[in-house]
């Protein structure tokens, strides 16, 4: 039986991956913006607004002109500020915890009809390589889960991992499959600050980040 299910999973395998065409791939450019926030990282937490830019493939998959796979290579603005609407006043309202990736998702892509202009859906990982981590206005010296003992900047920011990973969904509109305006939504599914695992103060919940996106998309025929 298990030879039989091996040999199954096998044998589809093939057939998708015969069903991709390569030499039919077109190329596009890709540019948006970012809403970003870390899940319990940071104290006061607030969202990051930043930018993406990059490049795409369009990748058909079988003979309908409806499937594709998208794989993307872009900078990718992530992380949080302090600016929790509830936390004005407090110290580290201001500060900026900035993660900045090479970002390489890979969508399946599927547009409603075979029309030219449509609605599509897409969904697939995210994998993000750090580039670069910025941290600014943050108080030093204290601890925000525990003002009457001492602490080090490494300790209240948290070093973010070189690498991360997580699960993308979306939907756009495709005009004349050329220009391409797209909503996705990621959610992280690695920790992005290993080292912070017990902050906020008793707290072993990994520091999940999320990131919400809306860009615009110019695929060349």
């Amino acid at each position: 039986m298990k030879k039989f299910l091996l040999t199954s999973a096998l044998a589809l395998s093939t057939m998708s991956f015969a069903q991709i065409d390569f030499g039919s791939t077109r190329f596009g450019v890709t540019a948006g913006g970012n809403y970003s926030r870390v899940k319990n990282a940071h104290n006061p937490s607030g969202p990051r607004f930043t930018a993406q830019a990059g490049a795409l493939a369009l990748i058909p998959v079988g003979k309908e002109n409806q499937f594709f796979l998208q794989p993307e290579i872009v900078f990718f603005g992530a992380g949080e500020t302090g600016k929790d609407k509830d936390a004005k006043g407090m110290d580290g309202y201001d500060a900026v915890y900035a993660n900045n990736y090479l970002s390489v998702p890979i969508y399946f892509k599927g547009y409603f009809s075979e029309a030219e202009s449509e609605f599509f859906g897409l969904a697939g990982p995210r994998f993000n390589f750090l580039l670069s981590q910025n941290v600014k206005n943050v108080p030093l010296g204290r601890d925000y889960y525990n003002p009457d003992s001492p602490a080090s900047d490494a300790d209240i920011n948290g070093k973010a991992s070189k690498f991360n990973f997580g699960i993308g969904i979306g939907v756009g509109y495709s005009y004349k499959r050329q220009l391409e305006l797209t909503a996705t939504y990621d959610f992280g599914l690695s920790n992005t600050y290993p080292g912070l695992d017990k902050e906020p103060k008793g707290s072993d919940k990994a520091k999940s980040e999320q990131v919400l996106s809306v860009s615009l998309s110019y695929i060349f025929k």
